[in-house]
């Protein structure tokens, strides 16, 4: 049984793992992504990947990530967006990058294989 995560939290896995390999993804890629991982998340779990909600009839697929990243429009996206945090005993707010998911080794697989598929898909998209 999958876990169900923040989609915000899954674009800044997503925006981290593809950094690293040398590939950078706009809005538009993200969110086909997250499309990606929710649609693969049904077929293997049987239920959606995201506590927020999902829409398929606009430009966008998650609206939250859509606005965190709206002001980046078309261009290279170089770090996920940040949130405002409070700490549990502290009285600084924080204004940090989403975190990362602890996926367990079923999901890893996952998206390991949804990451391999965009970056093949690029790659002929691009040859």
């Amino acid at each position: 049984m999958g876990s169900v995560y923040s989609a915000q939290n899954v674009a800044a896995y997503l925006i981290y793992e593809l950094k690293e390999q040398t590939y950078f993804l706009n809005q538009t890629q993200l969110q086909q992504l997250l499309a990606n991982v929710d649609s693969m998340w049904n077929k293997v779990f049987g239920h959606c990947a995201f506590t927020e909600a999902t829409q398929t009839d606009s430009h966008y697929y998650v609206r939250e990530v859509f606005e965190s990243y709206n002001e980046q429009e078309n261009r290279i996206i170089e770090e996920p967006a940040r949130e405002w945090f409070l700490q549990y005993g502290c009285f600084q707010l924080e204004y940090r990058p989403y975190c990362v998911p602890v996926y367990s080794q079923i999901e890893t697989i996952l998206m390991e294989k949804i990451l391999k598929n965009f970056t093949r898909k690029r790659l002929t998209c691009a040859s």
